[in-house]
């Protein structure tokens, strides 16, 4: 028996206008519907009078799911993917399911839905030809400051989804981590194709101040602008000394351990050799002494 397709649905957002009829279509005819919630999903297709069958799958249940749903496709039963919003995958489970189709040689067919980050970069006004999503800021301790060194080197806009209880630290955070990323131009874009959709622009430093003494409720987009001095501190440095090197990242807004970590990477040198190179450098203003 030949196996069945795998669809990987998007759903809408928050307005449920946003949905096309190939999606309809879709959760129509196919035997099973997994979806992250079934209460979630339930409502959904409640408004659009679909009766097709549901079975949880979310990221608790996902890898011993997906054998099941593996099994039943190949038994021919067309299965359609859905998460609460958006696509499934994106922030949400599906990743799992979808490599273990691919390996068993299932088609999987994606059928195009609303996705919060993408609507929020289009509306940004910021430079998109190339860009990154970063899924959720960490909350605390190692990989939340890698996550701000690397969005503050980064080159690309970047998108990435925070809860409206965090936000303000995180802007707070983004704004003190370097005077460059403060000045960087930046989009907090709030409950995006809902009733209740906003969109805050400005620096990144704006932004902390205009929205904190606000309520901040719903679902996040938060949109930071690349790095514009980028170029002048990845290329042409070569024929700088170490100490010359750190100047110039430190003259672009960098703090001299952000300057230190920089150029022992573009340098491919132990970040103890920089820092003796460093150690002339004044901790409290950062400037050459």
């Amino acid at each position: 028996m030949q196996a069945a397709n795998l669809y990987l649905c998007g759903t809408p957002i928050g307005n449920l206008d946003d949905v096309s009829q190939r999606l309809l279509d879709t959760l129509k005819n196919v035997d099973l519907i997994a979806c992250e919630d079934t209460r979630r999903t339930q409502k959904l297709l409640n408004y659009f009078s679909i009766k097709t069958k549901m079975i949880s799958y979310h990221e608790h249940n996902e890898r011993e799911r997906s054998r099941e749903l593996i099994e039943l496709l190949k038994e021919g039963k067309e299965i359609a993917l859905v998460s609460d919003a958006g696509m499934p995958g994106v922030s949400d489970p599906g990743e799992i399911l979808v490599k273990k189709a691919v390996k068993a040689g299932i088609e999987v067919i994606p059928i195009p839905g609303p996705s919060a980050f993408l609507a929020a970069l289009v509306v940004s006004g910021l430079d998109i030809s190339s860009f990154s999503f970063k899924a959720f800021i960490p909350r605390s301790g190692k990989k939340r400051q890698e996550f701000l060194e690397e969005l503050a080197f980064a080159k690309d806009t970047t998108a990435f989804y925070e809860s409206p209880y965090r936000l303000k630290e995180t802007l707070k955070d983004l704004s003190q981590f370097s005077s460059e990323l403060s000045t960087r131009q930046a989009v907090v874009a709030r409950e995006i194709t809902k009733m209740h959709e906003e969109k805050y622009y400005g620096t990144v430093a704006e932004l902390e101040h205009k929205l904190k003494e606000q309520e901040i409720k719903g679902e996040i987009v938060v949109v930071v602008a690349g790095r514009s001095q980028v170029e002048a501190e990845s290329e042409g440095w070569e024929e700088l000394s170490i100490l010359e090197h750190l100047k110039l990242l430190i003259e672009s807004g960098m703090t001299k351990k952000q300057a230190i970590k920089q150029v022992a990477k573009l340098r491919e040198l132990p970040k103890s050799d920089v820092y003796k190179e460093a150690v002339v450098i004044s901790v409290d203003k950062n400037k050459f002494e």
